[in-house]
């Protein structure tokens, strides 16, 4: 292997070790109070290299939030092109949301981080250049099911799409947010999935069209 082959892979590497520190101490503290300083000390490197890798604090998260996506969206993606939609796609959506939530950290690292990112008052210009395709990519899907259901006659023609969207989003986050308050091990607990899956119920009954007959809305069965 060359010397320009070893200086990349030790970049590749290394940068993968200020992500992997970053996610730690966003789970142990928060997002609202990991700083790159932090981050560069739990990765026993000068704070200086850590911004050579990532211009900033914001760039550094949404990176961080777009590769948890990433995995939601690949571990999704062959459910959708089973051809199923709607109301029976949606269960799976849920489903899967647990599944990970269960399994893995990343969706609570998406919605701490999207919240932070959203809520910060940051300009809207470096937003825009550091984009998050995967996380559009989720809310794209929820909004297409939404739809679907709508089609199917099984949530309310009038409901607005886009508002159901944020209304989830804001659940799943709010949720996660409480779970982010308990000690590491409390935070996957089953009182935690049952939080989720109450709110999501009465959150999908809201959005069904009257006069329909809500025992097919029932999305945590066999969960």
């Amino acid at each position: 292997m060359g010397i320009s082959e070893r200086r990349e892979r030790e970049k590749i590497e290394r940068r993968k070790v200020i992500l992997s520190c970053a996610k730690e101490l966003i789970l142990l503290q928060g997002v609202e109070r990991v700083s790159m300083e932090e981050i560069a000390r739990k990765a026993e490197l000068s704070k200086a290299t850590v911004y050579l890798y990532f211009s900033g604090k914001e760039v550094l998260f949404n990176e961080i939030c777009e590769e948890s996506a990433r995995v939601f969206v690949e571990h999704f993606k062959p459910i959708m092109e089973t051809g199923l939609i709607g109301l029976e796609a949606l269960k799976c959506f849920w489903r899967t949301y647990v599944t990970m939530f269960g399994n893995s950290d990343d969706m609570i690292i998406i919605f701490q981080v999207h919240n932070y990112l959203d809520s910060n008052p940051h300009d809207f210009l470096l937003k825009e250049q550091i984009g998050s395709p995967h996380v559009n990519a989720i809310l794209d899907v929820m909004k297409t099911l939404i739809d679907q259901c709508k089609t199917e006659g099984v949530f309310d023609p009038a409901l607005n799409s886009d508002m159901a969207t944020r209304l989830l989003l804001s659940m799943f986050s709010m949720i996660v947010e409480n779970a982010t308050r308990m000690p590491l091990e409390a935070r996957k607990s089953p009182a935690v999935v049952e939080e989720m899956a109450n709110a999501f119920q009465i959150i999908i009954r809201g959005f069904a069209r009257e006069g329909i007959d809500r025992s097919v809305l029932n999305i945590t069965a066999n969960l």
